[in-house]
């Protein structure tokens, strides 16, 4: 893997940051709810008819086909420029979960109808994986699908489902063969949210929002032409979208990261403690500081090795659970570093982002070690699949 940039990754960066400062959005993005979605669909919307969409997608579904490192630059470039922010955007699954997978495992008319309309913004997808009592243990799942001609039925529930309320479309996992069990017996289907018995149900969190949800499906109809994959096979579909999500679907989680330990290294150059030294000369502080900032560059250097793989094979491997668990830890520490010298009032906090960003990324803290797969489930994807270590009796 060569690490150098090319004069080609120096022009698109240059080119990238020039978009970025004049296109930006001045207005701040909503907090929550349709406004919030609609900010979303508007700025995906403008880098689509303004070619910025989409800049490592295959040039065939509409992308630029460049490479992973272009990609992390134009992330780099987003971040610095204080674009809005993908990872916590409506758009995300749309673009980080669903489009690869069809990309990866759908059919030709799959992709034809929904490519254009995620890359443009248009459709917004969620995932509908959790369920009450199946989720870390994802193979537990037991939402019912039962076919019927030319349809699946579906009944049964799916929850702490990011952004339902908003989206068109759900990547949607149910058990098919009533046998079976654990991993076998299980279909990927595309749903449309739209379709008579669906009914969802919001979930208030502890950052004030309600962005996931409980979805429920009575007697919910969906065509067999929806599966993506192959019938009671959908196990490998959703192991190829989690490992698009853990892979380079953290790459701005991870970038700003990055950005995040660089305002607590200022923080602690400029906060005085309670006996008068700046928080900085506090050798336990300069401590944890500079462990926190060495992990975030073995981050980038992991990300950088695993994109020059994903170039290589077209699909993540089980190397990005490594990087989700150190993203996650990391970034549970820095906040628990923050909180320390910040002093515990710091958690009053009303449900805007913006008034106290530090107190919102400890309490995102918690729900980042848990989405995606949690870091119980990362480490033991990492000692199977990349270590190879004998599973315990």
């Amino acid at each position: 893997m060569d690490l150098r940039y090319s004069d080609q990754d120096r022009e698109f960066r240059a080119r990238a940051r020039q978009w970025l400062q004049a296109n930006i959005p001045q207005e701040r993005r909503p907090a929550s709810g349709k406004a919030a979605s609609q900010f979303d669909r508007d700025w995906q919307k403008k880098l689509h008819d303004h070619g910025w969409a989409g800049v490592a997608w295959p040039k065939e579904y509409g992308g630029h086909g460049l490479s992973g490192l272009q990609q992390v630059i134009w992330y780099e470039e987003l971040s610095r420029a204080h674009a809005p922010a993908q990872h916590v955007s409506t758009t995300y699954v749309a673009l980080m979960h669903a489009g690869p997978t069809l990309m990866a495992r759908g059919t030709k008319d799959q992709k034809t109808f929904h490519l254009p309309r995620i890359l443009s913004g248009e459709a917004l997808w969620c995932q509908g994986f959790s369920e009450p009592n199946a989720g870390s243990d994802l193979a537990a799942l037991k939402t019912k699908g039962t076919v019927d001609g030319d349809h699946i039925v579906v009944n049964g529930a799916k929850t702490w489902t990011t952004d339902a309320m908003h989206a068109d479309f759900m990547e949607l996992l149910v058990r098919t063969d009533p046998a079976s069990e654990r991993h076998k017996g299980l279909t990927w289907m595309i749903c449309d949210m739209k379709t008579p018995g669906i009914d969802i149900k919001p979930i208030r969190t502890m950052l004030m929002d309600d962005h996931v949800n409980t979805v429920f499906f009575d007697d919910v109809r969906v065509p067999l032409a929806n599966v993506v994959g192959e019938v009671n096979k959908g196990w490998s579909t959703a192991m190829a979208t989690l490992s698009f999500e853990r892979g380079l679907g953290f790459i701005a989680d991870q970038l700003e990261l990055l950005e995040k330990v660089g305002r607590a290294i200022e923080l602690a150059g400029e906060l005085r403690l309670a006996d008068g030294r700046l928080a900085i000369e506090d050798d336990e502080i300069a401590r944890r500081l500079g462990s926190i900032k060495a992990d975030t560059m073995a981050i980038r250097a992991m990300t950088l090795a695993d994109i020059a793989e994903t170039d290589r094979t077209g699909i993540p491997g089980p190397k990005g659970s490594m990087m989700k668990l150190m993203v996650t830890t990391t970034h549970k520490a820095l906040s628990q570093l923050v909180g320390d010298m910040l002093g515990w009032g710091f958690m009053e906090f009303d449900g805007d982002r913006a008034s106290n960003p530090w107190t919102h990324d400890y309490l995102w803290s918690w729900v980042f070690s848990i989405a995606g797969g949690t870091n119980e489930i990362q480490r033991e994807i990492t000692a199977d699949h990349v270590l190879k270590l004998p599973r315990s009796r």
